[in-house]
């Protein structure tokens, strides 16, 4: 396990919060069962930084083996995607059905031929709280052009407003970028003009995400209509509410994409 998991903006959320963790599970290689499981997956959660240094959440995906990991700080993930050696990349491997989800983090060692390989230099696992059980079957789609907004669309809002699932990927102001789920019964997401207020429900108590927007505001969200494989991708800023027992998050949308049949897989 490393020695000192936890940055400054974390150590702070936690203390924030009264709720640091007993213990930790944070390693510097991923364990035997985490490869396997990244391996099994046919999509993948990605968080990089766009040019201005602001996070971006993105979905790879392709038939599963896509990803490959040859050793215990490697993965391979076979896409094409605008990546250089250097940048630093948060990963999150989740499966609905089994209600798993892993952590892979730090940087990329090569992208050239069609592969991107990441060095793993941070791998943690992830309780299966507030995960929504899922099946996935394969929906071949032609997608259409991403539509960009200001604030919240209409469509955006009605996407939001009957999603049980998003995922917000999160700088930590150099160090590394993360990406990490959030779930609860639809509704869960508050829509409160071009903002969305998020209830802050209890988790493994590492605050990654909060601690990461303590350093840096900005933020990206990434919600999937699991019907449609339609993506919504938000991007904005986030101020945090520290009440005691009920923790909030306010994130002010100030543009996005909405990319209709982005995915082509349908989630029961």
């Amino acid at each position: 396990m490393i020695d000192a998991p936890f940055h400054a903006g974390e150590l702070q959320a936690q203390q924030l919060a009264g709720q640091a963790p007993a213990r930790h599970g944070i390693n510097e290689f991923m364990p035997e069962q985490h490869r396997l499981s990244f391996e099994a997956l046919p999509f993948v959660l990605l968080a990089s930084a766009a040019h201005e240094g602001s996070p971006r959440a993105q979905v790879l995906y392709g038939a599963p083996g896509f990803i490959h990991s040859p050793d215990p700080q490697t993965l391979e993930v076979a896409c094409n995607c605008q990546l250089a050696a250097g940048a630093q990349v948060g990963l999150l491997g989740i499966d609905f059905a089994t209600r798993r989800r892993n952590r892979a983090n730090r940087v990329v060692r090569s992208n050239a031929l069609g592969k991107l390989v990441i060095e793993v230099r941070e791998s943690f696992g992830n309780c299966p709280k507030y995960i929504t059980p899922r099946t996935v079957q394969t929906a071949p789609r032609l997608p259409l052009a991403p539509i960009a907004f200001e604030g919240l669309s209409e469509a955006a809002r009605a996407l939001v407003a009957a999603s049980d699932t998003f995922f917000v990927a999160s700088s930590g102001a150099g160090h590394g970028l993360d990406i990490s789920h959030r779930g609860g019964p639809p509704g869960f997401v508050h829509i409160q003009g071009d903002s969305l207020v998020i209830a802050d429900f209890s988790g493994n108590r590492y605050f990654n995400t909060f601690g990461n927007l303590l350093l840096d505001a900005r933020a990206a969200l990434l919600f999937i209509d699991f019907a449609s494989g339609d993506v919504l991708t938000p991007a904005g800023t986030v101020v945090i509410a520290w009440e005691e027992n009920a923790r909030s998050w306010r994130f002010r949308c100030t543009q996005g994409l909405l990319a209709p049949a982005a995915l082509p897989f349908c989630w029961h």
